[in-house]
């Protein structure tokens, strides 16, 4: 399921949280403090600030009127941001407007293509999210229901085994070598995809079953709603106790994902994604010579953002992990730098997991799996 986004919003409030908590590092600021030497994979910077990350002609000036922002590739209709003795006040030429004043805390309204977007920050009130996005007057939702392909724990259900285009991403550890043809469908982030939340913001939020409806309040969602059910499964999940030999962490923010992964593996790491040239339909991909293994101690710290209102990412680390990268070339000439990860310890699945239906094997048997896009490996230098 894909929720409806609030792109712009995130991207301001990590300047509003900046602006009015100085001292606390941005989410980029943070990964370059604790990881110097590590580059930033684009799954991560995809999701920092989607709506963003191809603007040029940034402007900052700081005088006797606080501070002020202008990012928009030096054309009217970019973003404005005004810090001074009125709190902060934030326009966007697509609609959106943010204001932070003193008790009134931080109100924000972009007004959309699908119905607009309301958030409010302030009074001891927390963070509200109200969203119009949709398609076709409803959400997009893929993969709804506590069934994602790549926790261990669950079974396939019979549509997933049919209509999952994640069932393609499996396949045995024999067949990584090149000359291979897999039959894939990568897709690219899209700009309306979950962004991340400056921690102390998404620690501001309730994340627990016993709080749910708190989270529905915060975030503006019908209890009723398909989006409600995708909230509850993603928290059920994150609260359910990993399978033998599995450590788990599901990370609110990208600050509690470096956290989490470098207590595991320690800082001298490398954070690999897939990254694809351009967007197509399913087709033929070739393994293409330069199959690399990237871990030496077969363990890793995998991570898979979840259907949730901002990006929050299923982490787990197991010590019989091996990942990869692995050059795929399309039928149609496009390019995939694809990540990969083989479990050679499968044990522990539920037997009638999504991996043992589609390759015909029993559990224990070594099971490979690629990345989509938006996904991350964690591995030691």
């Amino acid at each position: 399921m894909d929720f409806p986004l609030l792109l712009p919003i995130f991207a301001i409030l990590n300047l509003v949280v900046g602006a009015t908590h100085g001292g606390a590092l941005s989410p980029e600021l943070y990964w370059k403090s604790v990881l110097p030497t590590t580059p930033m994979p684009k799954a991560i910077t995809n999701i920092l600030h989607p709506d963003w990350r191809e603007e040029k002609g940034t402007y900052v000036g700081v005088g006797k009127g606080g501070v002020n922002v202008q990012a928009g590739k030096g054309k009217p209709g970019g973003t404005a941001v005004n810090v001074g003795h009125g709190g902060v006040n934030v326009n966007t030429g697509k609609g959106t407007n943010v204001n932070v004043g003193g008790k009134g805390g931080v109100s924000v309204h972009a007004p959309g293509k699908h119905g607009g977007t309301n958030v409010n920050v302030g009074g001891g009130r927390g963070v509200s999210v109200n969203t119009g996005h949709g398609h076709k007057g409803k959400p997009v939702y893929v993969g709804v229901g506590p069934n994602s392909p790549f926790i261990y724990r669950y079974a396939a259900s019979e549509t997933q085994l049919h209509d999952d285009p994640n069932v393609a991403l499996f396949f045995l550890q024999k067949d990584l070598h090149p000359g291979t043809k897999f039959n894939l469908h990568f897709t690219k982030t899209t700009d309306d995809a979950a962004a991340f939340l400056p921690r102390q913001v998404a620690d501001s939020l309730p994340f627990s079953s016993n709080k749910v409806e708190d989270v529905f309040s915060k975030l503006s969602v019908d209890p009723q709603s398909d989006e409600a059910n995708a909230i509850k499964n993603t928290i059920k999940e994150c609260e359910e106790p990993g399978i033998k030999g599995e450590e788990k962490y599901c990370a609110t923010s990208l600050e509690s994902m470096v956290d989490f992964s470098t207590s595991k593996l320690g800082k001298n790491i490398d954070v690999v994604s897939t990254e694809i040239s351009k967007e197509t339909k399913l087709q033929s991909y070739n393994v293409a010579p330069g199959v690399k293994k990237i871990n030496h101690e077969n363990k890793a710290v995998v991570c898979h953002k979840q259907n949730y209102p901002y990006a929050l990412f299923y982490c787990h680390k197991t010590e019989t992990t091996m990942a990869f990268k692995v050059p795929l070339e399309g039928a149609d000439g496009s390019r995939v730098k694809a990540a990969a990860v083989c479990h050679t310890d499968t044990s522990g699945w539920n037997p009638k997991h999504l991996a043992f239906q589609v390759l015909k094997v029993k559990p224990g048997t070594p099971v490979c799996h690629f990345l989509p896009e938006d996904h991350v490996v964690w591995v030691s230098k």
